[in-house]
């Protein structure tokens, strides 16, 4: 067991867990934020997408030892003023169903629209295609985020 202190959601964070343990499992399970999912395990599908100092990753496949002294922003701490512009859009455009992939979704979306605030659709396909969504919500989330962009954009 080690000592680690994060920044998670603007705040100062401190666990003691096991170097190699999954930023995921730290998010979920000594942190308790649980919008951050666990599907695939294997960085494959999408659902733990959290932000590293604004960046995607799979948070399963990252051990906290790595993390250091980046930002991390899981689902719950993407926007401190309401709705995120991308959590507005996919209840405008009734992108979920089930609902369980959309964390991991809104997150890879917001971190696309950071770098990228106007997408083409071939931007937004290239960018989401790593995230998967078993319901096939993915015509509505491409709609989601063409309309998104405006709002986010400079």
């Amino acid at each position: 067991m080690e000592r680690f202190t994060l920044w998670v959601n603007g705040r100062r964070e401190t666990v003691e867990v096991p170097p190699e343990m999954p930023l995921l499992w730290v998010l979920r399970d000594h942190l308790h934020l649980t919008g951050t999912k666990y599907s695939c395990g294997i960085g494959f599908c999408g659902s733990c997408t959290v932000h590293l100092d604004g960046k995607a990753v799979r948070s399963c496949l990252v051990p906290i030892r790595e993390v250091g002294d980046q930002a991390v922003t899981t689902i719950e701490g993407l926007s401190a003023d309401g709705p995120h512009p991308v959590q507005r859009a996919w209840l405008e455009f009734q992108v979920p169903q089930c609902g369980y992939c959309h964390p991991g979704q809104i997150m890879q979306a917001a971190a696309l629209l950071n770098e990228n605030p106007r997408p083409s659709v071939e931007d937004i396909r290239r960018a989401m295609a790593g995230n998967l969504c078993r319901c096939g919500t993915y015509q509505r989330i491409l709609r989601a985020l063409q309309g998104v962009g405006s709002e986010v954009a400079p």
